[in-house]
């Protein structure tokens, strides 16, 4: 990554403009349910602070439309922003204004600030330069530790990047950039991928890209049913997206005539209807029953995949085996992260590449136990897509 980092520069006595990404989840009383990403920002705050900085730090929350919502505000996020901190951390009631202007100007060093909702603007989201130029001001110097938001080029992740130099990437960005890039651009082999999820639709990218790239792509969760509908097997009530069939079949011809593994589970969890309680069986793929769907991969797939698993160098990781939200179909997911640990301490690099596999990990308690979680689904995703980051390109080039 030929970009500057806060590795590159002295903040001694500077206002430090922050993108991070706070936009965590909230339940009805405004507690946070997962601090996962206000954590991942904490190495660049610290780091910044012990440099002599003062730091206004800016972040999405949800989707407020463009509006002021009170359920959408990061007030409850600067409180426990200062308890994980030990220190204060004052909030603005705006990210723009004269009031904001005011407040950042009274920053001394080692003070802390967090701006309210950058959504509450719909100049965020449209890249609004004004808008931009506002969000400058406040600050000497930019970092962007938002790996989350970095696929997106809104006001607080490339319009500000016009009006303040040097632009640079925090530790939690490097680290992303660094691991996902090696997986991309120069991986140790065999190289694997494992991708599951609902659908194809939202993967097709990922799956072309990945192909070219990967030794070996295992795939797991509702959009194996679309490759296994190609291959000429009956699938049930499982989800289907009829109109992938071909896109999935020309995938496995692609597979095939390019000497790359495509491996598709052998059997299936199915049960009679979405829920926890249903009747359930273990069926080879090939005798779904026409009454039931299934909803994880099998104990032998299982086998296979974990098998693969211990006999690769380099894996990336996006999507669920199963529906692992149900207890009783999360033996897939949860057993493909028992492997992902297993081959970590072997050596492998593991990556796990944000979403619902970074949840899942973090469900089973094992995120310190692989190479690295990615924070960031979308960006996760369309960097191993081989896409350039609005919020990575922006940033001031390494001279």
């Amino acid at each position: 990554m030929n970009k500057m980092t806060i590795h590159d520069a002295a903040f001694e006595g500077k206002r430090i403009l922050m993108r991070v990404d706070f936009n965590v989840p909230l339940d009805d009383h405004q507690e946070i349910t997962d601090d996962t990403r206000i954590v991942a920002s904490l190495p660049t705050i610290n780091a910044l602070l012990e440099g002599g900085a003062s730091l206004i730090l800016m972040s999405h929350l949800g989707r407020p439309k463009g509006k002021p919502n009170p359920a959408f505000s990061l007030r409850p996020i600067a409180t426990h922003l200062g308890d994980l901190l030990g220190r204060p951390i004052a909030f603005a009631p705006d990210c723009v204004g004269s009031e904001v202007d005011r407040m950042a100007a009274a920053l001394k060093p080692g003070d802390i600030l967090l701006l309210e909702n950058l959504r509450f603007h719909a100049e965020e989201e449209a890249n609004d330069e004004g808008f931009a130029r506002q969000l400058a001001a406040l600050g000497d110097m930019y970092v962007n530790d938002a790996f989350g938001t970095a696929h997106r080029a809104h006001a607080s992740t490339e319009g500000v990047t016009k009006f303040l130099s040097p632009s640079m990437a925090g530790l939690l960005m490097e680290k992303e950039l660094n691991y996902l890039g090696r997986a991309s651009g120069n991986p140790e082999r065999p190289y694997l991928a494992i991708l599951g999820g609902a659908k194809i639709s939202g993967k097709i990218d990922v799956l072309s890209n990945l192909l070219e790239k990967v030794d070996t792509l295992l795939i797991g969760g509702g959009m194996m049913f679309t490759f296994l509908k190609a291959q000429g097997l009956e699938v049930g009530t499982s989800l289907l997206e009829a109109d992938k069939v071909d896109l999935a079949r020309e995938l496995l011809r692609k597979a095939e005539t390019s000497g790359k593994q495509l491996l598709l589970p052998v059997d299936t969890v199915v049960g009679k209807e979405f829920s926890n309680d249903t009747e359930t069986r273990i069926v080879p793929v090939t005798e779904i029953p026409a009454d039931m769907m299934g909803l994880d991969i099998g104990p032998d797939t299982v086998t296979l995949f974990s098998d693969t698993i211990a006999g690769a160098r380099t894996i990336v990781w996006n999507g669920p085996m199963g529906v692992f939200e149900m207890p009783v179909f999360a033996n897939g997911t949860f057993a493909i992260t028992d492997a992902l640990v297993a081959a970590t301490k072997t050596g492998a690099i593991t990556i796990i590449g944000g979403g619902d596999s970074a949840a899942a990990i973090a469900q089973a308690g094992l995120e310190s136990d692989v190479s690295h979680v990615s924070t960031g689904g979308g960006a996760s995703l369309e960097l191993l897509e081989g896409k350039v980051l609005p919020g990575v390109a922006a940033l001031t080039d390494r001279s």
